[in-house]
């Protein structure tokens, strides 16, 4: 019995050493895919990931990074990511209403009243609970990127909810920013990202909504006459990886990235604020577009045509997930 157990333990640790020595011999592959321009808060964000990764784990880690959807886009990359052909990526939040509904929270429109809102909640226990919403898929969360708040675009200007019906607004895939426009008399068209410009300049739709950056970034201001500084949702991904993958990695590997990705979070969300603030003034200075401020009874107007959307949306995204993001706003 003896032998018969010494043979078997002997036989595994053949199986297990050779995956071991090629771990020694060759160095993890991290691919890095994203949709965006290298100089967007995302963007920069992963070159960072990179470099760092490079500076303190070479020859053990190697991030390649795929950035524009060069490798996968918007509507494919996240089953890559689930198949292990991608391991990192930062999908908007909106993305992930398929795998957990919690995460519209940050699709809600008006939810937030600005960015230091947003920080706040994203630093609850609330929050922080919502990065393993989706466990149960293999999609791991290590962080969330902030872009920013997000404006209106459109071929005319939008001052009142009513200004935009019968218009059509490029959206993510996102059923809740979908209802968002039919709120105000508007229609949604799915589409990827990479496709907004082209939508847009085409005229198959009127208007969208995203951040300074991405508007700036992709040349949408050039196709848009009318921006309306509505602030009125968050733009924020998650970093994620797959869970399998993840686990695999030997203890102190994992740990040294996971302090990676806290320091480039922390780079990227102070980041993004000062790339939004200034690509919206080289959109004002460009004169492409005409911007729109709001006044308060206007901005009031819209939050109440939006309200309807907090009561469908509690059951599925909980109602103690909507009361702690209500509880950061400090009016």
């Amino acid at each position: 019995m003896f032998k018969f157990v010494a043979m078997t333990l002997f036989a595994a640790s053949l199986t297990i050493a050779p995956a071991a020595s090629a771990l020694a011999d060759e160095p993890v592959i991290i691919k890095f895919s994203h949709v965006v321009s290298d100089d967007t808060p995302k963007g920069k964000g992963a070159r960072l990931f990179q470099k760092l990764v490079q500076e303190r784990l070479a020859g053990k880690v190697k991030v390649e990074v795929y950035p524009n959807s060069t490798l996968y886009g918007d509507e494919d990359e996240l089953d890559a990511l689930i198949r292990n052909d991608v391991q990192m990526l930062a999908p908007s939040l909106s993305k992930f209403d398929q795998y957990t509904k919690q995460l519209e929270v940050f699709d809600m429109p008006f939810l937030f009243d600005d960015m230091e809102a947003v920080k706040r909640f994203q630093r609850r226990d609330k929050s922080r609970e919502l990065l393993g919403s989706m466990a149960s898929h293999g999609i791991y969360g290590l962080a969330y990127w902030n872009n920013g708040m997000k404006q209106l675009t459109a071929t005319r200007e939008l001052r009142k909810p009513d200004d935009a019906k019968n218009l059509a607004f490029r959206i993510q895939a996102s059923n809740l920013l979908d209802e968002q426009f039919k709120q105000i008399g508007a229609k949604a068209v799915k589409l990827p990202f990479n496709q907004s410009y082209k939508a847009l300049k085409s005229g198959q739709v009127q208007g969208t909504e995203n951040t300074w950056s991405n508007l700036y970034s992709q040349k949408i201001n050039t196709v848009q006459p009318y921006i309306t500084e509505s602030n009125h949702g968050v733009l924020a991904y998650m970093l994620i990886t797959n869970s399998k993958f993840w686990n695999s990695l030997p203890f102190a590997i994992r740990s040294q990235l996971e302090q990676i990705s806290d320091e480039v979070t922390q780079v990227v969300n102070k980041e993004a604020e000062s790339i939004n603030a200034k690509d919206r003034e080289n959109i004002v200075n460009s004169g492409s577009s005409k911007l729109i401020s709001l006044t308060a009874a206007e901005r009031a107007a819209w939050r109440k045509t939006m309200a309807p959307l907090l009561k469908s949306y509690e059951a599925k995204i909980g109602a103690d997930v909507l009361h702690a993001a209500q509880l950061v706003n400090r009016r």
